[in-house]
């Protein structure tokens, strides 16, 4: 569809072939406003949240006492609470606290959702690691800063990789929380395309599409590249 050449949405395939909706769409302010917000967004959110998501990750991998599942459970919940839920609540929490900036409440929304993906994949990868790979680090004279970042960190780097990459991609791709959380001045791509579906439909939407499903999949490749899918998936356990 994207690169249909006629004027209209017709029967596929399309009699010819054209580049105009892409042309279109470079070419639309409106739409490269809402490209801009989108990648700024997703970028502050997924550092923030990786930041965040692995020291929360770690302190729940060492944590042992009363209450471990309770708190993993609640790191985890926006994955389980329909989207439209948390848009609507963070709406009316923003407004209670008479925030009204587009872009301090999309952020916000946006490292809800991303901040579990940041954990979860966190604490995957942190499980699979013995703790004797850790205490015979110790035992050689290693402090408990040095083993960390010199045999924790780097096994568990591929659930940190992964981690900000799904962060990167559903905050990109994200459209209920954000239909909730714009302004007319900021607002996201798939928000944008939601608006004119609405107001003024053409098939610059299904380039829009494509351009969006395109960071994705260049990202799910580059991550096969760099670690491999296998071990982000997760084959074996680290072993002493």
């Amino acid at each position: 569809m994207s690169f249909d050449g006629r004027s209209y949405l017709g029967l596929f395939p399309p009699p010819e072939y054209s580049l105009r909706w892409y042309e279109r769409f470079f070419s639309d302010a409106y739409y490269l406003q809402g490209l801009k917000t989108s990648l700024i967004i997703a970028i502050i959110a997924t550092v923030v949240s990786t930041t965040i998501g692995v020291s929360a990750a770690i302190g729940l991998d060492r944590y042992q006492g009363i209450g471990k599942q309770a708190l993993e459970s609640l790191f985890l919940s926006p994955l389980v609470v329909p989207a439209v839920v948390i848009g609507f609540a963070l709406l009316m929490f923003f407004a209670a606290l008479g925030i009204f900036d587009g872009f301090t409440r999309l952020l916000g929304g946006h490292l809800i959702i991303t901040f579990p993906y940041t954990v979860r994949t966190t604490l995957a990868g942190l499980v699979g690691i013995r703790k004797s790979l850790t205490e015979a680090a110790m035992n050689l004279g290693a402090t408990e800063g040095q083993a960390f970042w010199d045999v924790t960190f780097p096994l568990a780097r591929t659930g940190i990789v992964a981690g900000s990459v799904f962060a990167f991609a559903f905050s990109m791709d994200d459209v209920a929380v954000s239909l909730f959380l714009t302004s007319p001045q900021t607002y996201t791509l798939p928000v944008a395309m939601i608006s004119m579906m609405r107001t003024n439909f053409d098939l610059t939407i299904a380039a829009a599409a494509v351009i969006l499903m395109t960071f994705t999949l260049c990202l799910i490749i580059i991550l096969d590249w760099v670690i491999g899918l296998d071990k982000i998936i997760g084959k074996g356990v680290y072993r002493s």
